[in-house]
């Protein structure tokens, strides 16, 4: 099997804590964990010792020229949402893109994808405190700034700081299978997944003891049992609360509701059925919860837009 190669840009001024989560996800040797090593290089984009923006500098031993033949080209985040990027960096993520690279930006690294007119017309993401900056600056891009991050084919966009380990998680997963990713995420000690289009920004980050404690325990359960229904008033009672209060604080706690958040669960659990077993798609269906193999197929189109027979083909080729 051929190692995926995966190229980092880094740039002068460079925050340190962006440019270490792409490393620390696919840079690592985890083959004790079971998890596929990688071609990594972090490819400078100037000639010269990097400075970071927190003091100290790095001395990148590749350059944009490694970019040519990397299969993931992920830009980390840019330094200056009003500085038009290289042009030679644009010109290296143009080329990367017309020979089928997936091209990531993470954080304002949506600025540099964007300048390199490969999001126009396209959905993206970008941190929330930018997003009115971004969108004048980038009208013809689909912003949609309420999301963790966004997969739209071969070009994925994140939100800021964590959101970044999310959507590397998440194309880790595409390059390798959920076990995989999971392995790399318990080692984070980061949740092993969180859908694209759970919110950015949530009100109340750090729930109140008591409930906050019983929630974590009825998402835990839920997770156990996704092939049962659950209804918001059974749900609502399970947690000694009135409906209107759960569902307010269900959303404050996991920035999406209760129904986006399963979908989200079953549609993880059955990407995790089609990679590790050879059971029938109207199975992983009922294993999943979503009853027929018809809900499984309209999920995922919605989703992941693929189907699970594709999906199952394309990791087993992978």
């Amino acid at each position: 099997m051929n190692r995926h190669s995966i190229a980092v840009v880094a740039f002068d001024r460079i925050s340190p804590f962006h440019l270490a989560v792409p490393c620390i996800v696919f840079g690592e040797e985890r083959g004790e964990l079971g998890v596929p090593s990688f071609d990594f290089r972090v490819c400078a984009a100037e000639p010269h010792a990097l400075a970071t923006s927190a003091g100290f500098s790095i001395a990148a031993r590749h350059s944009l020229d490694d970019l040519a033949a990397a299969d993931v080209i992920i830009v980390p985040s840019w330094r200056d949402p009003a500085e038009t990027p290289p042009e030679a960096l644009l010109d290296a993520l143009r080329a990367a893109h017309a020979r089928g690279a997936q091209i990531v930006g993470l954080c304002l690294g949506s600025y540099v994808l964007a300048a390199a007119g490969l999001l126009d017309g396209r959905a993206a993401t970008t941190h929330w405190a930018f997003a009115d900056d971004f969108a004048r600056r980038h009208p013809r891009v689909r912003l949609d700034p309420n999301v963790l991050y966004i997969d739209d084919g071969n070009i994925t966009t994140s939100a800021g700081t964590a959101a970044g380990l999310d959507c590397c998680l998440h194309v880790l997963r595409k390059l390798v299978g959920s076990h995989a990713a999971n392995q790399v995420a318990r080692r984070l000690v980061v949740a092993p997944h969180r859908q694209g289009s759970q919110a950015q920004f949530i009100d109340e980050p750090v729930p109140e003891r008591a409930h906050g404690e019983r929630l974590a325990g009825l998402l835990d359960w839920l997770r156990a049992n996704l092939q049962t229904d659950h209804s918001l008033d059974a749900l609502a009672a399970r947690m000694a609360m009135s409906r209107r209060n759960f569902t307010r604080r269900f959303r404050d706690t996991t920035g999406t509701t209760v129904g986006a958040w399963l979908i989200g669960q079953r549609v993880a659990f059955a990407q995790r059925l089609l990679e590790d077993t050879d059971l029938p798609i109207d199975r992983i269906a009922e294993q999943s919860g979503f009853r027929t193999g018809a809900t499984l197929r309209q999920q995922f189109a919605q989703t992941l837009k693929t189907s699970p027979s594709a999906y199952r083909r394309a990791f087993r080729g992978a």
